[in-house]
């Protein structure tokens, strides 16, 4: 929320721009701040306010007495927050209705707060809270013109990232009422983005921790490359985690307007550390299975992001997939399909941005030993089948890559020598995406091959005589489904480009076909 306050000739009214989150933008708020016109001693909070910006009185009066400001006990105060028929939430408007309370004083000396903008949730004592969507609130404020925008500490490298507007970061309420009187002894927060984003840019982790795993590997860079879903399917400590949580490192790395977008969302959730003004890496979450629908896509009385939106531009993993319950997986359809999700509630609908890359882990049956060299599994082929049923078809068409990841033998885990870096991995990928954004450029909502409504699958993934035969007998004999068909050919057109090969050949459908585990006779 911000604000921006222009006093009136009546001494005891001020009046204030402000602005809410609404999904991750910013709408604005007209907040009226007038002292004497209700009950003696009444303190009333009006607009649609939720139980934190009702709960604000209190901190307010509590703020300005530890910190020497007088407060109008004796004459009732009346705030307005407009327009009247949107809810308000949230403690950001702490500092602005504090702010109008001491202007109705004659703090400021006459002097005009237009252009000043103003977020912050009070402490008892005076000191200034962070608050969540700093950087929809700046963008918002540059949008409208507004010159200066006053914020928290914590916010203050979040709201800077903005070009076009001066963004002081306050301490307590002291500080805010100096910055409107001396505004000459204050200098504004300066981040340069782009060098915040490549020093973000870090990841703890490697693609050469993983020992062994190379088919494995192989399937999580062609998976990167086409930016198509991926089910790792092997014995328990085989290693799915491990190698689910470097999808990551092999990514393209974000760019500056991703980065903008992953930040928004992060901060509107709240998820976004005080110490970080940007998001450098790509999100990777990884909800429990326990997790309700809601947790999951979003929600509440006024929505708010789930971790679908959280997971926008990173990876979203879920570890034992099928121990999800059914209609919290069914839920992921949408976003999975068109890359944003709608929540509708009856008098509001917000659509949240979710375009991730979905991966999966689960283990290839209850015991989790199944078709294991050194241990026996203890399933019958009825509990395995209706373990694996668990995840519905409509779920399964859209994850296009199904790779087995066996234990790891012994000699490999000893091995001396890494493997390949996650660095190199993704060169490749990078190269590979620009090839695809290039055959993709003009269209719309399509920049990758995972991506390929069946028009552009027609047109983008012929093959050759040979290669009709190969498919048509993979299909024959393997029991590949009819929807395996399509996924083969998305997966086949990426690893051509991770070749650099113009056509699909042959040996591009042959290894597509293998990573369909779960379409061929496997569970039987």
């Amino acid at each position: 929320m911000f604000a921006g306050f222009t006093r009136y000739l009546f001494p005891l009214l001020f009046k204030a721009q402000s602005a809410a989150v609404f999904g991750i933008e910013a709408y604005l708020v007209e907040v009226e701040v007038d002292v004497g016109s209700g009950k003696m001693g009444e303190f009333n909070v009006v607009g649609l306010p939720d139980l934190a910006v009702k709960e604000s009185r209190e901190r307010i009066k509590a703020a300005l007495k530890n910190c020497g400001f007088d407060f109008p006990a004796p004459q009732g105060v009346t705030i307005n927050l407009a327009p009247a028929d949107v809810r308000k939430e949230g403690s950001g408007f702490d500092l602005p209705m504090a702010m109008g309370l001491l202007g109705c004083q004659g703090s400021f000396f006459g002097k005009p707060l237009t252009g000043h903008v103003f977020l912050g949730e009070l402490s008892l004592d005076g000191s200034v809270r962070s608050i969540r969507g700093a950087l929809s609130a700046a963008l918002e404020a540059r949008e409208h013109g507004v010159k200066s925008l006053v914020v928290p500490e914590a916010n203050a490298q979040e709201a800077a990232v903005v070009d076009g507007i001066d963004v002081y970061g306050v301490r307590n309420l002291p500080q805010a009422a100096d910055l409107v009187n001396s505004p000459e002894s204050f200098a504004p927060v300066r981040v340069d983005a782009r060098k915040m984003l490549a020093e973000a840019s870090q990841y703890p982790v490697d693609l050469a921790d993983v020992r062994g795993q190379l088919a494995a590997k192989r399937a999580l860079e062609v998976a990167c490359a086409g930016g198509h879903n991926i089910l790792f399917i092997g014995p328990p400590g085989a290693g799915k985690t491990m190698l689910a949580k470097r999808i990551p490192t092999i990514l393209p790395p974000l760019s500056l307007e991703e980065a903008l977008e992953t930040t928004r969302i992060h901060s509107v959730a709240g998820l976004l550390e005080d110490s970080r003004g940007l998001v450098g890496v790509r999100p990777f979450r990884s909800p429990h299975h326990t997790i309700s629908d809601a947790g999951l896509i979003g929600g509440g009385t006024v929505p708010h992001p789930g971790e679908v939106s959280v997971a926008h531009h990173g990876v979203l993993f879920l570890d034992e997939l099928p121990e999800f319950q059914r209609n919290v997986l069914e839920v992921l359809r949408q976003p999975i399909e068109e890359g944003s999700v709608t929540i509708a509630r009856a008098a509001l609908s917000i659509t949240f941005p979710a375009r991730f890359m979905l991966a999966g882990a689960m283990n290839p049956c209850p015991c989790g030993f199944f078709g294991d060299a050194t241990r026996d599994c203890r399933c019958t082929p009825a509990q395995i089948q209706r373990y694996v049923s668990k995840i519905s078809g409509p779920l399964l068409d859209r994850i296009d890559i199904h790779i087995e990841v066996p234990a790891v033998r012994y000699r490999e885990l000893r091995e001396k020598a890494l493997g390949e870096g996650s660095a190199a991995v993704r060169g490749r990928v990078v190269c590979a995406r620009e090839k695809q954004l290039e055959r993709f450029a003009g269209e719309k909502q399509v920049f990758a091959n995972a991506q390929m409504p069946p028009k552009h699958i027609r047109k983008y993934c012929q093959i050759s005589a040979e290669g009709e035969k190969l498919l048509e007998g993979a299909m024959a004999k393997l029991g590949l489904s009819a929807r395996a068909h399509d996924r083969v050919l998305k997966v086949a057109r990426t690893i051509a480009d991770l070749n650099d090969s113009a056509g699909i050949e042959p040996k591009h459908l042959m290894e597509a076909v293998q990573y369909r585990s779960l379409d061929r006779s496997y569970w039987s």
